[in-house]
């Protein structure tokens, strides 16, 4: 799908909007919005087959190649902190310590006491879990140019912020959905 509305038969119904904000409607139909909602799941679903496609040619899950080159990306000189990785994937605190834990044990990731505060720990990338992503970053450029080749650079920048609003969005929408619910949500 290229983006355009399709018009099914089905469309004559009246059917109850799924939103209400004025912005999110054309001509009084909720239409385009729900289009647009399938369309992101369906990036989604192909953006997580990619970073398990990525994970499993260096043999790790999804997950723990997107937290191992996250410490790559953010680690700087001194290490990043598991709290600072949990915040950047949106992941809980205790998921990514279990998760770096593998990591360790497989020697990709190492752990050193934080100097400003021992009893929290830094990660930093070894140089096998370099060496592993470095291996990968052909694969990863070739698949991520595609993945992205329609866009231009200032699209490609309004995406980025689009895309940060909608994470904080999201935060307070499942918040709301849980409430609603009344789900407990298991930290992840």
């Amino acid at each position: 799908m290229t983006g355009e509305t399709v018009t099914t038969e089905f469309e004559t119904a009246q059917t109850p909007l799924t939103v209400s904000r004025t912005e999110l409607l054309e001509d009084g139909k909720d239409a385009r919005f729900r289009a647009l909602v399938h369309g992101l799941l369906a990036f989604s679903s192909r953006l997580e087959d990619v970073r398990q496609s990525f994970g499993s040619l260096v043999g790790l899950s999804g997950i723990q190649y997107t937290i191992l080159i996250s410490i790559l990306h953010l680690q700087g000189s001194r290490g990043i902190g598991v709290k600072a990785i949990a915040e950047h994937l949106s992941l809980s605190g205790a998921f990514v310590t279990i998760e770096t834990g593998k990591l360790v044990k497989l020697d990709l990731v190492r752990k050193c006491v934080n100097p400003k505060d021992r009893r929290r720990v830094l990660l930093e990338v070894t140089s096998k879990g370099r060496s592993l992503l470095n291996d990968l970053a052909p694969v990863q450029r070739e698949v991520n140019d595609v993945l992205f080749e329609t866009l231009s650079a200032e699209e490609f920048h309004l995406l980025g912020k689009i895309i940060g609003d909608l994470v904080g969005s999201s935060e307070k929408a499942l918040a709301l959905a849980d409430y609603i619910t009344g789900t407990e949500r298991a930290a992840k």
